[in-house]
């Protein structure tokens, strides 16, 4: 942004489910910047939009409910409009934005930003379904009534967005002034305090008011940063003098607002006469009903995993094939050496085994993304109300742990909203054991190699997509599991009871779910294209190296012997020497640095069914899971392999790896005992971190860790060793 633009810094704000994600998308397009704000893990979004000569930057802030800054989201969202917030210069302006169909809900949170001392602009959103439920708005007496700007839109649609962009552009409105009153004598105590923060300097004068009104009649959050010793002093005195005197100070701030909010509303809004029956309505009927909805659900999720592998290969062939010829171009260019095995068979080979799978990260977060956009996600987490508690947590823990399955990092984010400090931290220790987009190579790599893809369940479920919906669901059965042991032994406490907004179904808006889509799969390809890259790099070097190793064969005498014999037809000898030349690349593999190192760990983990080249996976994947699948795609040398195809090369090479009792390395059990152990392990350091600052403690971590490693290690021994014994293993 050069000097010379005229530009305007506006902070967006509203409820969950007000449609705020949809509206940001709508301004800002793909001229965003996602990180977090300093010392926490709350995403800090901002967006930028340009309207004639003027651009104004857009702050998406977390969707909250108040300012009372009882969760980490809602004191995140104050400190920022404040300018209290380090490293985020404060917004000239707050664009609010409510949801017309529930305004009086929506307005509770309104009232509050307009005492933050900043102009504020109202985009009334969602005009449609307020329609279609009989409202009729006076948008004149409302826009009075507030002292703000209004401006009515459908944001999914599109629908009055250059007139909200015209106004965020023009002439600043006036700060407004609190329109509401409390009781006489409370009021007293709001002006006396707030007197004292301007003089203390603790808030500016137009906020005064209102921060007098938030530290008057709100407890405290643990983590908020406290006000001057003084400050806190006189409001114990004020708090001591209201209850002297039989006043309930705590619910004054509902009991004034929402008797203002219903007054306006009465006079702005023309209700339909008689309660009508909503299609959201008639929806919940079905899905949410105990028996019915659980069964939707289970129903809905296989399907999901079914479409993952029947839409996705052949994009999945398409990349593989690609990468194939990648291969081969760069081999047939570059000369042959050191830099010419590493570029093939270490870079294009590690990363190129992982981005084929992006087409099915994809269509997993297309899903999510619907499930989120039409409103069913707060449906699934009421059904699971009911599982929950019998675990000892309630519904609203499952959303985080749904958001899970895209990535832990964001699940253990979305902890915030959980008030309950005992449940939140047993939701963040439980949430990676969903399975995220990470996992997902994985399972398709083993699921492909192992499993026919032409075979069918009761004639109707392809065998694949029903295994990794089996890994889905264990990963939340052993959540669950989890969840009740760590409530029963180190965190013992009751949950508090689900109170959870069901928003309207709505259709989901396609810009919204292909802006999700392209920032997962670009997430994903720059995990590829750095983590993923440097890591297959590395294990190149470790499985190609030492180059000089003492042979069990003098291969170089036999080819010669192949050549020069005559006794063989050309394609005879042609296939001799091939086989010779993957037998010695195997011999050198297994004597590499790697294959010393997995031969190391193959005693441990050989109960599991895992051989060396499985250990030197998992070793590396504890980096990132989805190195995995590169990291065997270096081991078997696919990038040698000039017949290969992709992805299909790598399941030919572990179909066709043999014990030397010439028993298959991986059979169907020796994959789901893989499985069961990346469902189980805990290999994100990512995750590890973030929890260490959500919990502000490297104990939890340790705990994390420590358990999922030891979950795993058993629940793939159980697997293994028990499907032999059932006779199994073959």
């Amino acid at each position: 942004m050069s000097d010379e633009t005229p530009s305007r810094r506006l902070a967006l704000v509203g409820n969950p489910n007000s449609g705020k994600t949809t509206l940001f998308n709508a301004l800002t397009g793909l001229r965003q910047k996602v990180g977090n704000y300093p010392g926490v893990t709350v995403e800090k979004k901002e967006g930028r939009l340009t309207v004639g000569e003027t651009e104004v930057t857009l702050i998406d802030l977390p969707g909250v409910y108040s300012l009372s800054a009882r969760s980490l989201d809602e004191r995140i969202t104050r400190d920022v409009v404040l300018g209290r917030q380090t490293d985020t210069p404060p917004p000239e302006g707050i664009l609010a934005i409510a949801d017309a169909s529930n305004l009086e809900r929506n307005l509770y949170l309104v009232t509050q930003v307009m005492e933050l001392g900043r102009p504020v602009w109202l985009a009334l959103n969602m005009m449609d379904l307020a329609e279609a439920k009989g409202l009729v708005f006076d948008l004149d007496r409302l826009s009075q009534g507030l002292g703000i700007p209004v401006v009515p839109i459908v944001a999914s649609k599109g629908i009055g967005l250059e007139t909200l962009r015209r106004k965020l552009v023009g002439p600043l409105p006036a700060v407004p002034t609190r329109q509401w009153r409390l009781p006489q004598v409370i009021e007293a105590e709001v002006s006396a305090l707030a007197e004292q923060l301007r003089q203390r300097r603790w808030a500016t004068d137009a906020a005064a008011e209102g921060e007098a009104i938030r530290l008057l009649l709100n407890e405290p959050a643990e983590d908020d940063t406290p006000p001057p010793a003084d400050i806190q002093a006189a409001v114990a005195a004020a708090r001591e003098r209201l209850e002297a005197m039989g006043i309930e100070w705590w619910s004054a701030e509902a009991e004034g607002r929402y008797g203002w909010i219903q007054t306006l509303c009465r006079a702005a809004i023309q209700q339909p006469g008689q309660f009508q029956r909503t299609t959201s309505d008639r929806i919940d009927a079905i899905v949410t009903h105990r028996l019915w909805g659980p069964v939707l659900f289970a129903g809905l999720m296989l399907f999901i995993f079914q479409s993952i592998f029947t839409w996705a290969q052949v994009p999945m062939d398409a990349i593989g094939w690609m990468m194939d010829r990648l291969g081969a171009l760069v081999r047939e260019r570059l000369p042959a050496g050191e830099l010419n095995d590493l570029v093939v068979d270490g870079v294009i080979a590690g990363v190129g085994a992982v981005v084929t799978f992006l087409p099915q990260i994809l269509i997993l977060t297309l899903f999510i993304a619907l499930l989120e956009d039409t409103g069913y996600m707060a449906r699934a987490a009421f059904i699971m109300d009911r599982l929950m508690r019998r675990v000892g947590l309630s519904g609203k823990s499952f959303i985080p742990l749904l958001g899970s399955f895209a990535c832990a990092i964001p699940g253990i984010t979305a902890t915030r909203t959980i008030e309950n400090a005992k449940d939140r931290l047993v939701t963040i220790l439980i949430a990676p054991l969903m399975s995220c987009s990470a996992r997902l190579p994985v399972y398709a790599l083993m699921i492909g190699a192992c499993f026919p893809a032409d075979r069918r369940l009761w004639g109707v479920f392809s065998l694949p997509g029903v295994v990794l919906f089996a890994m889905y669901a264990l990963g939340i059965l052993a959540a669950l599991a989890m969840g009740w042991l760590f409530k029963k032994t180190l965190i013992r406490g009751a949950s508090p009871p689900l109170i959870l907004e069901l928003p309207p179904y709505r259709l989901p808006s396609p810009r919204t779910v292909l802006l999700t889509m392209f920032s997962a799969g670009g997430q994903f390809l720059y995990r590829a294209g750095t983590v993923i890259l440097a890591i297959s790099i590395v294990l190149w070097f470790l499985a190609t190296h030492p180059r000089s190793v003492a042979l069990s064969r003098d291969y170089a005498a036999e080819r010669a012997a192949i050549t020069q014999t005559g006794q063989m037809s050309r394609e005879e000898a042609a296939d001799r020497l091939q086989v010779l030349e993957r037998l010695e690349k195997a011999e050198r593999r297994e004597r590499s640095f790697i294959g010393q190192a997995g031969k190391l760990i193959e005693p441990v983990i050989a109960p599991l069914g895992f051989n060396w080249k499985i250990g030197v996976g998992i070793i590396s994947a504890f980096a990132a899971r989805e190195v995995f699948v590169g990291t065997l795609a270096i081991v078997y040398g696919i990038g040698d392999d000039e017949d290969a195809a992709g992805n299909q090369a790598l399941h030919a090479a572990l179909q066709a790896d043999r014990h030397a009792d010439g028993r298959p390395v991986f059979s169907p059990l020796v994959a789901v005992s893989v499985m069961v152990f990346f469902v189980l392990a805990m290999q994100c350091m990512s995750t590890l971190a973030v929890a260490w600052r959500e919990t502000n403690s490297w104990r939890w971590p340790v705990v994390m860790f420590a358990y999922m490693t030891v979950l795993a290690y058993v629940g793939s021994l159980l697997v293994y060793q028990g499907g032999r014994w059932l006779g199994l293993g073959q």
